[in-house]
């Protein structure tokens, strides 16, 4: 942890330490920071302790997660991105306009369906940008240490962060043929008691727009439950039983039989959480105008309007 402040005549920040700074805010670790610039854990100690006695304050305070910005701090973090933004236009004139590392946690759908196919668009004007997904299913983190961005599903109730819905997808319920030709279509949601069902395991999971999703299927019985949704999908394939499943996982397989379209339909949002800082990284800003695009390019099977060719 930083030493205490002096209270004698302090010098001048350097920029050097203002650039640590950001690096510790995007990180929320000094053993990030440290990675990212290629400087050691000491080093990057040093230099926060050095900030803090020429600003005659703390920056960073300890956090549940990581290290957090002080009021001091995030004066001095506008301060950093000048610098960067500087240090980027003395850069030669072909370089990449963009480049760094953009860290996400999204959901596992959410992330193979979208986040990955919009990083490789924006990769191909910059290729200098790369993303680091954590596939998580889970409520908005207070504190988004480690991550510049988080999607999730059901709208957030966060602080000092911002809030952006995506847009929405549709969960139905699916079969395979196989296992209608063994077991028979049912006829109406009422023959469905009873009945095996594919779906998220109950007592883990976290968000309460799945959870209220699967209220049509309050009678049936859990026969595979998983943490991955992609496990929903191949278990349904397999024949394990139902899928209450994501449209836009479930149509490409021509193996699969939506069930009751007009009385199972769950529409669920996606919302954006991202950090004061990310929404000021023109990386992070880039890559948040090709989720956009992707979710615009992928609306109609989101939203299961027909099968995907």
């Amino acid at each position: 942890m930083s030493s205490p402040a002096p209270t004698g005549p302090r010098r001048p920040p350097s920029a050097d330490d203002l650039i640590v700074l950001l690096a510790v805010a995007r990180e929320g670790r000094y053993t990030g920071a440290a990675e990212r610039l290629a400087l050691n854990h000491t080093t990057i100690a040093r230099r926060i302790e050095a900030l803090e006695q020429a600003l005659g304050g703390r920056v960073l305070a300890r956090g549940a997660a990581g290290w957090v910005l002080t009021p001091l701090g995030e004066h001095a973090l506008a301060a950093a991105e000048d610098v960067e933004r500087a240090m980027r236009r003395l850069s030669p004139d072909d370089a990449p306009a963009l480049a760094g590392v953009v860290r996400l946690s999204a959901t596992d759908g959410f992330s193979g369906f979208i986040a990955a196919p919009a990083m490789a668009a924006l990769r191909e004007r910059h290729p200098d940008v790369t993303l680091e997904i954590v596939a998580a299913t889970r409520r908005a983190a207070q504190q988004r240490v480690g991550v510049d961005l988080e999607v999730v599903v059901g709208r957030p109730h966060v602080q000092r962060a911002e809030a952006i819905h995506l847009g929405d997808y549709v969960l139905g319920l699916y079969a395979s043929r196989a296992y209608l030709e063994r077991h028979g279509i049912p006829g109406s949601t009422s023959e469905l008691a009873g009945a095996p069902l594919v779906y998220f395991i109950e007592s883990m999971l976290q968000v309460d727009a799945l959870d209220e999703a699967r209220r049509p299927t309050r009678g049936m019985v859990d026969a595979v439950s998983s943490t991955n949704v992609y496990v929903h999908v191949d278990a349904t394939r397999g024949g394990a039983g139902f899928g209450l499943l994501p449209a836009f996982l479930a149509d490409p397989h021509d193996d699969l039989v939506r069930l009751f379209a007009d009385e199972i339909e769950e529409r669920l949002p996606y919302w954006l959480v991202c950090r004061p800082e990310a929404l000021r990284q023109p990386t992070a800003l880039a890559y948040i105008a090709a989720l956009r695009a992707r979710m615009a390019e992928a609306a109609d099977a989101l939203l299961g309007r027909g099968r995907l060719a």
